[in-house]
């Protein structure tokens, strides 16, 4: 099985439920290898390069997913857009872009652990959270990407539901390792970890159905 992972902070409990999860080792070196940002994963996918991966909401229109997303409720820290005129989209998002257009908001989006980095070391910059500014318009939550797959499906289904029903803990030894990685603190990962969650209920499913639908609509307008 491959399986496209981000190789961002926000996956890091499913990716340690993962490893643990699956014996054979020429697996674990295929799912290390194919570690990227999301808007290649979603291109791999796509192109059925890959068995299953986390891909982003706005590509997962009509694909076969199960109940897993990356999610955040109110403010996520890691989707910014920098107030500094016009709209610059970060390459490595799909479904950021299309939020910051749907908010109707101009400036730089950057995502991820370099979004995280420049929250914790830029608090005096003008910024916008784009989950925040999502809740405040709609209050719901917002679901950046889901577990979709194009093979394995009952491998796949079977890993997302004990995932949804485990809460794993990330060994201290990991932390360290990303924390040295990411130049932050152990303390300030776990914090950012706290604003994540992954369960897609009826909630989340209402707020990813008006997200498509919106994203929709600002894409006939943008011809």
């Amino acid at each position: 099985m491959i399986f496209g992972s981000i190789s961002y902070l926000n996956l890091l409990p499913f990716q340690i439920f993962f490893k643990k999860n699956i014996s054979n080792c020429h697996i674990k070196k295929i799912v290390n290898f194919n570690k990227s940002y999301p808007s290649l994963i979603n291109k791999k996918f796509l192109k059925k390069e890959i068995d299953a991966a986390f891909i982003s909401s706005i590509k997962s229109k009509n694909k076969k997913c199960t109940n897993l997303g990356i999610i955040s409720y109110k403010e996520v820290f890691s989707v910014l857009l920098i107030q500094n005129g016009s709209f610059i989209k970060d390459i490595e998002s799909d479904t950021s872009n299309a939020l910051a257009k749907i908010l109707n908001l101009n400036g730089q989006i950057i995502i991820g652990d370099k979004a995280l980095k420049f929250y914790l070391n830029n608090k005096n910059i003008k910024f916008k959270d784009l989950s925040l500014e999502w809740y405040n318009r709609y209050k719901l939550p917002f679901v950046f990407a889901r577990l979709c797959f194009n093979k394995k499906d009952k491998k796949i289904k079977k890993l997302a539901i004990k995932f949804s029903n485990s809460k794993t803990k990330i060994p201290q030894y990991y932390l360290k390792k990303e924390a040295l990685k990411k130049d932050i603190s152990k303390k300030e990962l776990l914090w950012y970890l706290d604003k994540i969650y992954y369960k897609i209920g009826w909630r989340e499913e209402k707020a990813l159905k008006l997200f498509l639908k919106k994203a929709k609509r600002v894409k006939k307008v943008s011809r």
